[in-house]
């Protein structure tokens, strides 16, 4: 290896170092604030408490499964079917991704009654603590990622040894990306049904049947529906982007080392993601500075300040990236800057993705304003106006994901879209290096998205705390607009998503090679492993529609994203009706709740949300992991990309779908809250609280869980690569 470059490993672990220092300087500063009166501070402590207890809870589930998939790594490794590391490298991938969630949630419940005290002075106090505080997590993510990337490239760099070795380090590298992946699973589908329980129990009764507002303190579910905020929105998303982020960089990483495998560029192609990646982090500081508003700023204008931050670090990066190929690959040939338009392209991607998803979410569009109107026939007509909406809103992210994968390729290959051995290689990492790109800025992206439930925690800590209407007015701005950001986030994040997924399925390619030479086969062509391309890989398995078995893999992975959105509605419907039917036994039983006159037992809520989560989470995560091993070992590796290939495309789909409906519904009810349509109380606001209910599920547990099932499923085909080989030539 060209010991000499190896210096520019220091170089992403500098970024990494800075991101997390701000971080902690952001974390500082929020601290400082003032969290208003002593109220405020107890409902605060309330939140605080019910979401490290359910934190804590999860982890010790976690831990075990774990344990268990820690010790089968390591017989296979006994076995010759996968490398010594392995093992060690997805256990630190989920407890980093652990990590980055536990300490965006420590922020979350310490910035929500900050930020409403905030809104006490200024609509603009109040934006900057929220925006700052979220800008915690986007920063924790991405130096926690790149200081696991850059620590783990030393380490094996320093062990491995071999004419293959740069290949061998990065598809080791990407199996920390399975431990990621595993806890961030876990950690979206037990927070999404925990706060989804919590979210559904307090709207279905105490606004439908009892006709009192969002967040009021006479609700027994509101303590745990702020919980739940924190712990789905939070410390779930947080894992599910740490895990993309850092499997978009591993992917291309490795990508690179086979595409320049012998050309003395592979380094510098390694290396390339990374630096993107750091000079991100800069870049995205800069534009968190940025992000500022004024006093009566209405949505539009609150979603202008934030675009100005993410946009003029979208653009920086843009440019930075020509330098940075320039740098590294030279200027005698295009090279540098054919592969630099595929990281623009990804970009481009995101920013589209992220205004359509705006466009069909946000109350400030006619699409949204539609589904509010068609709360004036009843709550049927707003679910079948929801649904549509949905399924339109699919168009723009598709085609646009579509001809980003086109124009990626294209660019990486000079242009050409030949498909042969090494334009496939060029092309796929070109394509590697797009999702790379969109993710690039993650920093500034997660802090808008983490800025949503810090705000609804806000406003629910005016509301029970009873504070003046003019706060109370602000947060309901600043929680409008974190709506709109969340569901801008989703969508970007699933837009990331089908990029990095199919980089990585280029990645199983080379770990099934890597697989064949370790236990000493060739090809079932007879092909010698160690020198075969993808396209001798390829027509090596069959791989193409016509083959039954590639077939049949493509209906399972179609098939999987379904089971598990229904798997994990049906968890959020059962959990639901056991915190309905305690709400409605408080309110009945507990004398004076309705008056205010008694408090509820808001711990008995919490304890229901944190029991459902735990019990309804295990099925479908390890079905997620079992899938793909099971398909391996009785379809083969054609049946496995068959498989990987359905669970892309319909997930994908479903996933915007999903994502875009509930993130109406949502805003749909907001936009009457506004004033709209007869307003709160009204029966078009109690029809719009039932779309919401039902989009709860969609946007919240499901819709984003599916972008983690669509890479984790590619990552445990990967991990057991070794196995599916060896069970086929026994």
């Amino acid at each position: 290896m060209e010991k000499d470059l190896t210096w520019i490993v220091y170089l992403v672990l500098a970024a990494s170092v800075l991101a997390l220092s701000f971080a902690f300087y952001f974390f500082k500063s929020m601290m400082k604030a003032d969290e208003g009166t002593d109220l405020m501070k107890k409902i605060a402590s309330h939140v605080r408490k019910g979401a490290m207890a359910y934190l804590k809870q999860q982890y010790k589930v976690v831990i075990i499964v774990f344990v268990i998939l820690a010790a089968v790594f390591g017989v296979m490794s006994i076995f010759g079917l996968q490398n010594e590391w392995v093992w060690f490298a997805f256990l630190t991938g989920g407890f980093f991704s652990g990590l980055a969630g536990f300490f965006g949630m420590k922020t979350a419940t310490y910035a929500s009654a900050r930020t409403a005290n905030a809104a006490r002075n200024s609509l603009n106090s109040g934006l900057q603590v929220a925006f700052r505080s979220g800008a915690v997590m986007g920063l924790t993510v991405v130096g926690l990622a790149l200081l696991d990337i850059s620590v783990w490239f030393l380490v094996l760099d320093y062990f491995i040894e071999g004419v293959d070795k740069l290949i061998v380090i990065t598809t080791t590298m990407l199996t920390f990306g399975m431990g990621a992946s595993t806890q961030a699973l876990f950690a979206r589908v037990g927070g999404g049904i925990y706060t989804k329980a919590a979210d559904v129990g307090a709207d279905l009764v105490g606004k439908t049947e009892y006709n009192i507002p969002e967040d009021d303190p006479r609700n027994p579910a509101t303590i745990a529906d702020n919980v739940g905020d924190n712990v789905g929105d939070v410390a779930g998303m947080g894992a599910d982007l740490y895990e993309s982020y850092a499997g978009s960089i591993l992917a291309t990483a490795a990508l690179g080392a086979a595409a320049f495998v012998g050309s003395g560029m592979q380094l510098k192609a390694v290396f390339a993601p990374m630096l993107i990646a750091a000079a991100g982090v800069l870049l995205s500081l800069f534009g968190i500075f940025l992000v500022k508003t004024k006093e009566g700023a209405g949505m539009k204008e609150l979603l202008g300040a934030l675009s100005r931050g993410t946009n003029t670090a979208a653009v920086l990066i843009a440019v930075a990236t020509f330098g940075i190929f320039a740098w590294l690959f030279g200027t005698e040939s295009n090279q540098w800057w054919q592969v630099s338009l595929s990281v623009v392209v990804g970009l481009l991607a995101g920013v589209i993705i992220g205004k359509s998803t705006e466009y069909y979410t946000s109350q400030s569009y006619r699409p949204t304003q539609k589904v509010a109107e068609s709360s004036k026939t009843g709550p049927a007509t707003v679910i079948i106006s929801g649904l549509g909406l949905g399924m339109l809103s699919t168009a723009i992210p598709v085609v646009t994901v579509g001809v980003a994968i086109v124009l990626a390729y294209l660019c990486a290959n000079g242009f050409s879209i030949t498909f042969n051995a090494a334009n496939l290689s060029m092309g796929l990492y070109g394509i590697g290096i797009a999702a790379v790109g969109m993710l690039s800025t993650l920093g500034i992206t997660l802090a808008t998205d983490a800025y949503g439930p810090i705000a609804d925690n806000a406003g629910g800590n005016a509301e029970m705390s009873g504070l003046e209407p003019e706060v109370r007015k602000r947060t309901d701005a600043l929680d409008a607009l974190g709506n709109t950001t969340a569901a801008t986030g989703k969508g970007f994040a699933i837009g990331s998503a089908a990029l990095t997924a199919l980089a990585l399925l280029a990645s199983y390619v080379e770990e099934i090679k890597i697989a064949l030479v370790r236990v000493g086969q060739d090809l079932p062509n007879g092909v010698e492993s160690a020198k075969a391309t993808l396209v001798d890989f390829m027509e090596a398995y069959n791989v193409n529609l016509m083959n039954p078995v590639v077939l049949v893999g493509v209906f399972i992975g179609a098939m999987m994203a379904f089971v598990f959105c229904g798997m994990t509605m049906n968890a959020v419907g059962r959990a639901a009706q056991k915190m309905v039917e305690e709400v409605r036994r408080q309110f009945s039983t507990i004398k004076g709740i309705l008056e205010g006159k008694a408090e509820p037992d808001y711990e008995r809520c919490v304890a229901i949300s944190t029991k459902g989560a735990q019990h309804e989470m295990l099925v479908p995560s390890i079905l997620a992991i079992v899938v793909p091993i099971a398909t391996g070992l009785v379809l083969g590796v054609p049946g496995v990309l068959g498989l990987l290939i359905g669970g892309l495309a319909t997930g994908f789909v479903l996933a915007v779908f999903m994502a875009n409906a509930g993130g109406a519904w949502d805003n749909a009810k907001k936009y009457v809250e506004e004033g709209n349509f007869g307003g709160k109380g009204s029966e078009n606001h109690k029809a719009t609280v039932v779309g919401d209910t039902v989009g709860d599920p969609f946007k919240d547990t499901s819709g984003p869980s599916l972008n983690i099932l669509i890479k984790l499923m590619s990552m445990v085909s990967i991990v057991m690569a070794g196995l599916t080989v060896t069970c086929h030539l026994l």
